[in-house]
């Protein structure tokens, strides 16, 4: 069987997130062969009167430390493992300032980082972030065109419509010229986005027909880069696969040699939305080390 890259996505989100967690959890992959640990982004967990939220987000949602730092804790206790953030909502931060601490995220790890960037969707993160809503689409591409020209030769200078930098010098860059790019999305428009801009495809996964349609809408619009999927499920070990990448090691095997055929070339597992304690998920991901011979 052929298999995609395996990545983890740490601990560190809900209750269980603390510095020790995310360390035990990004030291024991690196051993056990796994290629990636990744970090998500959210401002806050909106709640109604009664505690819900209206959007049916996990209450790990609520205590979420921030990706960029908590990857450069993980680059300076780690040696191989890559790190990416999947998805770092970058339009909450001005271009200069994300270029900035994306580069240095870039050094500081040795270029072991990839940043899988996205728009944001939620209104109340973009009213605490002082930004229209309307920022979306055109305002997403000028933002990285700008964090793109962060990253050029000295001096640089970026004169668009929303953003403008005086002509400057601006460090660090990043080791290879820039910093790897993915972007996060789900509609036809924003995967067409990804493949427009140059960029690889942070996919997040539905159903097997939802991932093979948006892979076609990326490689039909130009898109050649890597393909990283995020699979989220409570645990992936029980005795009957209940949904994809669920069920015995061998089910999960199936269901990753099918991504691979399926176009895509990264897929990591994010297992702290179920309240699945740091130790379980380390057994788990050593059984599924063992059996695919990582």
């Amino acid at each position: 069987m052929k298999f995609p890259r395996l990545g983890v996505g740490l601990p560190h989100c809900g209750p269980h997130a603390n510095p020790g967690a995310i360390l035990e959890v990004a030291t024991a992959v690196e051993r056990l062969g796994f290629s990636s640990v990744w970090a998500f982004d959210r401002l806050l967990l909106p709640v109604s009167c009664n505690g819900e939220n209206e959007y049916g987000l996990p209450k790990s949602n609520a205590t979420i430390y921030d990706p960029l730092e908590t990857l450069t804790w993980v680059a300076a206790k780690t040696e191989r493992i890559r790190l990416g953030t999947s998805i770092f909502n970058a339009l909450y931060h001005p271009p200069v300032i994300l270029a900035r601490r994306l580069a240095t995220l870039d050094q500081l790890s040795g270029g072991r980082f990839t940043a899988g960037l996205g728009q944001g969707w939620m209104a109340e993160e973009y009213a605490v972030a002082g930004l229209p809503i309307s920022r979306r689409g055109a305002g997403f591409e000028e933002h990285l065109a700008a964090m793109r020209a962060c990253w050029g030769p000295d001096p640089v200078e970026f004169a668009g419509t929303r953003y403008q930098i005086p002509r400057s010098a601006i460090g660090p860059k990043p080791l290879n010229g820039s910093v790897p790019l993915l972007i996060g999305g789900i509609s036809q428009p924003a995967i067409e986005r990804a493949a427009r801009l140059q960029a690889g495809f942070a996919a997040v996964f539905q159903d097997w027909d939802t991932l093979r349609t948006q892979i076609f809408w990326y490689r039909e619009a130009g898109g050649s880069g890597s393909i990283v999927l995020r699979v989220n499920v409570d645990e992936f070990e029980s005795p009957e696969p209940t949904v994809p990448f669920a069920g015995t090691i061998t089910c999960v095997a199936d269901d990753l040699s099918q991504a691979a055929s399926e176009g895509v070339n990264e897929v990591f597992f994010d297992l702290n939305h179920g309240n699945l304690e740091p130790s379980r998920q380390i057994e788990s991901f050593k059984a599924l080390a063992d059996a695919l011979s990582l």
